[in-house]
C-alpha cells in the first residue's frame, strides 16, 4: 500500500508546475492549474486531502484566498461541513474582521465575515500551500476571535524548507500530501 501512496504522490507532483521568479525574483511558485486541469489528478487530491478528516467532526472549513477555495468546496461538501472563504482586504461584501501576517516576501492582511464561524465551531483550515505558516495562523487567529475551534489543517504542499509546520503544529494537527 506504501508503494501505491508514493505512487499516486509522484504522480500528483508531477501534474504540478513550477514557475520561476513569480511573483518576485527568487520565488519558486508552484502552479496548481495543471493538476486541476487533469480530472485523474484532481479526483486524487479531492481524496487524499479528505480522507484524514472523514472519521472528525468538521463543521466549517475554512479555504484561504484564493487558491484555498478551489478544494475547500470540495472538502467541505465531502466532510458535511460549510466553507468559509477567508480573503484579501475589501473582497467581502458584509462586515468583517482582520488580521495581519508575514510573507516569505513581505506582508498581507486576511480578513473573514464577523459573523461566518459560530462560537463552539469545529474548523478546518485549508490552503494549496503552505510555506512560512503565516496566512495559516492569521486564519487561525480569525477563526479563533469568533470563538472557532481549529481542529486541523490541511494543504495539497508543505515547503518545508520554509519551516511553516513549526508554527501551527502547537495548535492541531497537520496534513499535507506532498512534502517538498
Amino acid at each position: 500500500m506504501q508503494k501505491v501512496e508514493e505512487s499516486i504522490k509522484d504522480y500528483l507532483l508531477e501534474n504540478i508546475r513550477t514557475i520561476p521568479d513569480f511573483p518576485k525574483p527568487g520565488i519558486q511558485f508552484k502552479d496548481i492549474t495543471t493538476l486541476l486541469s487533469n480530472k485523474k489528478a484532481l479526483q486524487l487530491t479531492t481524496f487524499l486531502l479528505t480522507e484524514p478528516y472523514l472519521e472528525k467532526e468538521v463543521d466549517i472549513v475554512v479555504g484561504l484566498e484564493s487558491r484555498g477555495f478551489l478544494f475547500g468546496t470540495n472538502l467541505a461538501q465531502n466532510l458535511n461541513a460549510g466553507f468559509v472563504p477567508v480573503r484579501k482586504p475589501g473582497k467581502l461584501p458584509a462586515n468583517t474582521i482582520s488580521q495581519e501576517y508575514e510573507l516569505e516576501y513581505g506582508t498581507d492582511t486576511l480578513e473573514m465575515h464577523a459573523d461566518a464561524i459560530l462560537p463552539g465551531s469545529k474548523v478546518l483550515i485549508h490552503d494549496d500551500l503552505i510555506a512560512t505558516g503565516g496566512s495559516a495562523v492569521a486564519a487561525t487567529k480569525l477563526v479563533k476571535a469568533l470563538g472557532g475551534e481549529v481542529i486541523g489543517y490541511s494543504f495539497i504542499m508543505e515547503l518545508s524548507f520554509l519551516e511553516g509546520r513549526a508554527l501551527l503544529e502547537k495548535e492541531a494537527p497537520i496534513e499535507s500530501i506532498l512534502i517538498i
